[in-house]
């Protein structure tokens, strides 16, 4: 008694009493049953199926009387139809549940992926956006080339103005031209129409005065 007691545990449930079931494993029993209920779902079943009674009525109709063992009204084909019935019905049933789990854990898949690739969709979005923006600040080509253009028009116009002042400048009599800046005679800077241009009865710096 006293090494019963010891052998019991607190910490360790109590076996069941009675009647042990056998164990099977329900994933060999399902595959087991899918494949019945698929076989059965086909056309060579209801052709083998069919060739089956047609053999057992003729059979029994047309045999000797000692030979029949399920004469007309075919009891025994009765029985043998109804348990059919009877087994084929939960194991359809047990291939569809599987079939519907399948279809849960897909969909599921389904919706994690199509919950990841929204972010993913989302994410791109305001990528893109940004880089609008971002591109909205730099100058484009276009931009460039009516800037070049617009200074190249500015440049000519200036070059132009020049080339008239020296023209001006050389049509003007020696005594009235201006002294060369610094002792040359290139000018440090372009001169506009108005800057080159001395008043009318001015004299030139460094002339002496009449009187």
């Amino acid at each position: 008694m006293s090494e019963q007691r010891r052998a019991e545990r607190l910490d360790q449930p109590r076996e069941p009493r009675g009647v042990k079931l056998p164990r099977f494993d329900p994933e060999a029993f399902g595959r087991w049953s899918e494949g019945i209920a698929r076989g059965m779902g086909t056309a060579n079943f209801i052709v083998y199926m069919t060739v089956v009674i047609a053999a057992w009525f003729g059979w029994n109709t047309l045999a000797p009387a000692d030979l029949r063992f399920d004469p007309y009204t075919f009891t025994f084909l009765t029985l043998v139809l109804s348990l059919q019935a009877s087994y084929a019905a939960p194991l359809i049933l047990l291939a569809q549940n599987r079939q519907t789990d399948r279809d849960r854990v897909a969909l599921e898949e389904d919706r994690r992926r199509a919950t990841m690739q929204k972010a993913d969709t989302e994410y791109l979005a305001r990528e893109v956006a940004a880089l609008r923006i971002a591109l909205g600040e730099v100058a484009t080509r276009d931009f460039l080339r009516s800037e070049l253009a617009r200074l190249a028009e500015e440049l000519d116009e200036a070059a132009q103005r020049r080339q008239r002042l020296e023209r001006r400048q050389q049509e003007r009599p020696s005594h009235e031209r201006p002294p060369p800046r610094g002792g040359t005679a290139q000018l440090d800077e372009p001169l506009d129409e108005l800057d080159g241009d001395f008043a009318r009865g001015a004299r030139p710096e460094g002339s002496t005065d009449a009187r």
